[in-house]
């Protein structure tokens, strides 16, 4: 097996999101995993009131569905999940771990379901099955072992309410707060930007917002890709005349225009709804220089409406009210240097001035972003600068308005609501120490950039992974899996091989689980789970599908497992009763937070679910002041690590529409047009020009800092493409090798993978 697909095949890409692509990629992976019929009925169910939550993205569920209540990468999702493909020991007799490794990673998972406990043995370099009582015991013995500070506890995000719940408590049992997670990879710089500056650490925005809104403002998220069902609301909004404006350094297929595949009239006709009103391309890093040029804007409008006796532009009454810091960022403002703006945003001031027209023109306007805010140095000035420009005309707490951070994984939103945080300010201890007679430890646990620098020092001694690649995910790549093979213990709980199941511990297990989509059976009968969506909804998921084998525990067991292995008995936790039915454990949560999830088992089927309190969104300011905070930004640069040379560019990273995260569905990217690889690097004409390369050259890249560790990306295919001038993109998780571990947002640590200081190296021929 290669470790890609080989050299690219390029092609024009100039088709809608949505439409006969989407059609033909649900159909190719359904054919594809051997399950199409089996599927296409799965499908149906999925995001339903009386359904399945998706694998996929977090994205709202809707009360009243569509028949079709799944978009492309949900259905690549459940057809991966529930694949007929399954790996037997015989599997394991074939390849050794060493061989494995030479794998793409689309080549590991393709091989099909895990389906029994395995432990590697270093005799012979090979996973050998072991039975669950084993795994169990000999994982609990070597945590018994450990140093209690020294054991992470990661989770992916996918995992339910109610698994998230037993494994938090299990960390805290054991002794320890870390709980790193993906979070802690994308959004913490909204959970720390939101909480400081309106007192909650998610987003205000509900699905009816989008039907009352005039303007959507959108930063750094690829919807085509990322959260698909999304293009319904846009479609919907775009329709009654509202406005989609775009900030994101390419020209993403899903934000230009939209084929409704659900649409007879739409298919047969070719019909495009264009999605952005205007788009603008700025630089990697420029969002904060970009919304102060269009709230400096704003700020001029008020100033002339003022001098002529007009009406306010600034909300004045709401800023009086609920604001603090007001005053400081007028004068911020009015001294920023309009060159200095363009210069840092990559957009002209005419075009910012263009977008405060529109802004101040909307009755209601709300503020859509992604990783690309949230992946910079200052990733929380990013999402704080949202927050400045909707306060400044009232944005927030009312309807149509509001701030929209759209999350990835399918419940990363809901672990962190029941517990899942290295942070122990967050979690409710004291009430989780009185309900199981324990004292939960106060210190602070591991972050994942610190989980990290406690691998590669080599305090850490174990490794706990509910669901994840996180190898392949974290930066420093080369450092890391060398660090990583000296861990004395790795667990990971999964469904499918991944890499890091070949890049493994001294001692390593993997626990294979049950998926969401399959049917869940314990003592109790059949169970059901509950996930949060990214407007904080509370769903019932029921599992619809026959398990890939008869062998597998649920997520809920596992951890239960290793919880009784690891733990001494208590007398007020009963982890068997837990598994035999989940009702209970939904209980427990109720009982640890009741304002959220009082009445909990009898709310979980609400259609649209149900929505735990946010306070922002009824003006209620839980911030120091008692009043939303407007923040002056530290800088204009997007990526202050960046030393300025000439011969530097600037890397920020993607993903394709064949891949969910660290999920590699294929190697071919439609939107881009790019077949075959993912070893590919998309790069200005211009700079091709500067740098006297041709389209198809093959290049290595290099990160550019001066740190004395060598990083390098060798066998890219540069590829022509509307990139802004000076920087290339690339993909993630193939370009992580290039990202300093220290290259991380101030405040949050999330990884900084949006800008990454590189130099390109032309390969020449022998």
């Amino acid at each position: 097996m290669s470790q890609d697909g080989g050299k690219p095949r390029i092609e024009p890409a100039t088709m809608p999101a949505g439409g006969w692509g989407s059609l033909g990629g649900v159909t190719g992976i359904l054919l594809d995993q051997e399950a199409a019929l089996k599927d296409s009925r799965l499908l149906i169910r999925q995001n339903k009131p009386d359904g399945y939550a998706c694998v996929s993205c977090a994205w709202a569920k809707p009360a009243h569905p569509h028949p079709f209540e799944f978009c492309e990468s949900g259905a690549k999702a459940t057809a991966w999940e529930t694949t007929t493909r399954a790996i037997g020991a015989d599997f394991f007799e074939r390849y050794t771990v060493t061989e494995l490794e030479a794998w793409s990673d689309h080549a590991l998972e393709d091989q099909g379901r895990l389906t029994a406990p395995l432990r590697w043995d270093p005799a012979t370099d090979k996973y050998r099955e072991i039975g669950w009582d084993t795994a169990f015991a000999e994982i609990g013995a070597r945590l018994r072992a450990c140093d209690r500070e020294q054991v992470v506890f990661y989770s992916s995000g996918r995992a339910s309410l109610e698994t998230s719940y037993l494994y938090q408590l299990l960390a805290r049992m054991y002794g320890n707060n870390n709980l790193p997670d993906s979070s802690n990879m994308c959004h913490e710089s909204t959970s720390v930007g939101l909480q400081k500056t309106i007192g909650v650490a998610v987003g205000t925005v509900q699905l009816s917002d989008f039907e009352q809104t005039d303007c959507i403002l959108f930063f750094g998220q690829n919807v085509g890709v990322n959260s698909p069902r999304m293009l319904h609301q846009l479609q919907a909004a775009r329709r009654r005349g509202a406005h989609v404006i775009t900030f994101n350094p390419l020209r993403e297929r899903g934000l230009v225009s939209f084929t409704n595949p659900q649409s007879p009239i739409e298919m047969l006709t070719g019909h495009e709804t264009p999605i952005s009103t205007q788009y603008h391309q700025l630089r990697p890093g420029g969002d904060t220089a970009a919304i102060l040029g269009i709230c400096k804007a704003i700020v001029a409008l008020d100033d002339a409406a003022r001098a002529g006796g007009g009406p306010r532009v600034l909300d004045v009454g709401f800023i009086r009210e609920h604001t603090h810091g007001f005053e400081a960022f007028r004068r911020t403002l009015r001294a920023a240097d309009w060159d200095h703006i363009e210069r840092e945003s990559g957009l002209m001031r005419g075009a910012m001035e263009s977008v405060a027209d529109i802004y101040c023109g909307a009755r209601a306007a709300m503020g859509v972003y992604g990783m690309g805010v949230t992946q910079h140095r200052n990733g929380v000035q990013n999402v704080a600068m949202i927050v400045n420009l909707l306060l400044l005309r009232g944005n927030i707490g009312r309807p149509g308005a509001g701030v929209c951070p759209v999350r990835g994984h399918s419940n990363v939103q809901g672990q962190r609501t029941v517990g899942i945080t290295e942070k122990p300010e967050l979690a409710p201890l004291d009430r989780l120490g009185e309900l199981y007679g324990f004292e939960p430890p106060r210190k602070p646990g591991m972050n994942t950039v610190e989980a990290c620098e406690g691998i590669l020092a080599g305090r850490v001694q174990a490794f706990v992974a509910l669901g994840g690649n996180f190898v392949r995910a974290v930066p420093e790549t080369a450092l890391m899996e060398a660090a990583w093979r000296e861990l004395p213990l790795t667990v990971q709980v999964s469904t499918k091989l991944n890499r890091n199941h070949v890049i493994h511990g001294q001692a390593s297990y993997i626990l294979p689980c049950l998926g969401r989509i399959e049917i869940d059976r314990q003592a109790g009968g059949q169970q059901a789970v509950t996930v949060e969506d990214s407007t904080a909804c509370m769903h019932g998921s029921r599992g619809m599908a026959a398990p890939v084998s008869p062998h597998l525990l649920s997520e809920a067991a596992i951890v239960a497992g290793l919880a009784k292995a690891t733990l001494e008995p208590s007398p007020r936790v009963d982890w068997d009763a837990w598994v035999a039915d989940y009702g209970r454990i939904r209980d427990a949560i109720a009982a640890t937070w009741p304002d959220i999830f009082h009445d909990f088992n009898a709310r979980m089927w609400e259609p649209g679910g149900f929505r735990k309190p946010i306070a922002a969104a009824q003006r209620v300011w839980k911030t120091a002041s008692g009043k939303a905070e407007f923040t002056v930004p530290e800088e204009l640069e997007g990526d202050p690590d960046l030393s300025g040379d000439g011969a530097v560019l600037r890397l920020f990273t993607v993903r394709s529409d064949g891949q969910f995260n660290t999920t590699i569905y294929s190697h071919d990217d439609r939107f881009r047009g790019v077949h075959g690889s993912r070893m590919v690097l998309f790069m200005a004409p211009v700079d091709m020009a500067r740098y006297a390369l041709a389209p198809g050259e093959e290049v290595t890249l290099c990160s550019a800092t001066h740190d004395g560790v060598v990083r390098r990306v060798e066998g890219l295919t540069l590829v022509p493409y509307d990139v802004p001038a000076g920087c290339v993109a690339g993909y993630f998780p193939e370009c992580n090798p290039l990202i300093p571990l220290w290259h991380h947002a101030k405040e949050s640590k999330v990884p900084a993978a949006k800008a990454i200081d590189v130099r390109i190296e032309r390969v020449r021929p022998t």
